[in-house]
């Protein structure tokens, strides 16, 4: 295989960023307002988050950033974004998740959470725990 999935150094995130922030964007449009890519970026450069870029023929392909969450019981590895150049290639996703499962278990995670649409859930044979609902309150209350 040709393509591969590296970690970003947190110090070495200026190098790719122009590359890697409109994947990050286009991963954002489909959140709820939570973060935008400055925010992320910070986030990567104070350790708080990770960030991920895909490899392939030489040429970056894809990008993702993840966050450890820790609860009460239990530590998770939680992917925050992830998104292609083409807005396809999602084949490589089955070896990525590979690599993303190792990194998460050499820091101590029972498991790997995303907050994705059912749709890929499903066509990431990933198991469909609950759903996130959400209902806009700023308006109504200003």
């Amino acid at each position: 295989m040709n393509d591969s999935l590296l970690v970003v150094d947190s110090t070495d995130v200026d190098y790719v960023w122009d590359d890697v922030q409109p994947l990050i964007d286009k991963a954002l449009i489909h959140s709820e307002g939570e973060l935008l890519s400055e925010d992320i970026f910070k986030l990567i450069k104070n350790e708080m988050q990770v960030l991920w870029v895909g490899i392939k023929d030489k040429e970056l392909f894809c990008a993702g950033v993840t966050e450890i969450i820790k609860y009460p019981r239990k530590k998770v590895l939680r992917i925050i974004t992830f998104a292609t150049k083409s807005g396809h290639d999602y084949e490589h996703w089955k070896d990525f998740i590979e690599v993303l499962e190792a990194f998460g278990a050499k820091q101590g995670c029972a498991s790997v959470e995303a907050w994705t649409r059912k749709g890929l859930a499903k066509k990431l044979d990933w198991d469909h725990e609950y759903s996130v609902i959400t209902k806009d309150i700023k308006i109504k209350w200003q």
